[in-house]
């Protein structure tokens, strides 16, 4: 009962916001880009596998020129990595799980965060605005894995004071949103209609 109430008392209260810049990601600077860039990125987004030597045939440069540009590009932020894009589903994770927290009055929200970034199933920790605190959004293999991940892992999670859970029934065909956007870059630049033969 003792270490039940030093527990309670040893809750972090105060400003439950002012943690959040200690454990949120920090937004980038915009930067500025060129047609080439922007060029270069949405090839990289259709392929990061990609090499230079392909990269500077399809934009017409030298390999050590897309070289800089790459290097350039990820000094300032702009390319953050390359990956791979996976089907969960084929792996096993067959649903995907949108869970919405309200956190206990006072409690600290940045350390709600780091709770849930250590849950390896889950992808994203979002705070937002509106009704409750915090969007999630996590992968599960199945209805019995998700109330074993509620039950023994986020419910477990001191300062969360509520949740509710949304399971997602279908889900639209995949699309490569990185190049549609940044294809409405290019079209959006000065002189677009003069490089549409570089795409």
């Amino acid at each position: 009962m003792a270490s039940e109430t030093r527990r309670r008392s040893a809750r972090p209260t105060g400003t439950p916001l002012r943690s959040i810049r200690d454990h949120a990601a920090t937004p980038s600077a915009p930067v500025a880009l060129d047609a080439v860039d922007i060029r270069l990125l949405r090839l990289l987004s259709r392929d990061a596998r990609l090499s230079q030597r392909s990269l500077a045939r399809e934009l017409n440069m030298s390999a050590p020129a897309i070289a800089e540009r790459l290097a350039r590009l990820e000094r300032q932020h702009v390319v953050t990595g390359y990956g791979v894009r996976v089907d969960w589903a084929a792996l096993g994770y067959q649903t995907t799980v949108y869970l919405t927290i309200t956190a206990v009055p006072g409690y600290q929200l940045g350390l709600i965060m780091d709770e849930l970034a250590g849950i390896a199933e889950i992808d994203e920790v979002l705070l937002v605005t509106g009704p409750f605190d915090m969007l999630v959004r996590l992968r599960a293999r199945d209805e019995r894995h998700l109330r074993d991940l509620l039950l023994n892992r986020i419910w477990q999670i001191e300062g969360i004071q509520r949740t509710e859970t949304s399971i997602t029934i279908a889900q639209m065909k995949p699309k490569n949103t990185a190049e549609e956007l940044l294809t409405a870059m290019i079209d959006d630049l000065p002189n677009a209609r003069a490089g549409s033969a570089a795409r």
